[in-house]
């Protein structure tokens, strides 16, 4: 599993540009199942997408998608993770 930050890179004009795309990227994805979150930063700097892949290598393919990273809008930040608790609703992310 993984955490995406996105910290933007450009001004919020810019960004709003590029936000329709950018949503729709989302729910590719979360039709697919490979994104369980997503939300943006407050104040408004960025967002966080919490993402179940089998691999960085597919994390990075997946990224080259977002027209922010495409666009040159934000950078990111991706930190793996293996959780090892969880609350009973999220109990299935749990690595086996």
């Amino acid at each position: 599993m993984f955490i995406v930050e996105l910290t933007y890179i450009q001004p919020l004009a810019v960004v709003d540009q590029f936000v329709a795309g950018h949503r729709e990227f989302l729910e590719r994805h979360y039709a697919s199942g490979q994104f369980l979150l997503s939300g943006r930063k407050e104040p408004r700097t960025g967002g966080f997408i919490l993402v179940n892949v089998a691999s960085r290598d597919a994390l990075e393919a997946i990224l080259q998608q977002d027209p922010f990273q495409r666009e040159a809008v934000a950078q990111y930040t991706v930190t793996e993770f293996l959780p090892s608790m969880a609350a009973p609703a999220l109990v299935g992310l749990l690595a086996s």
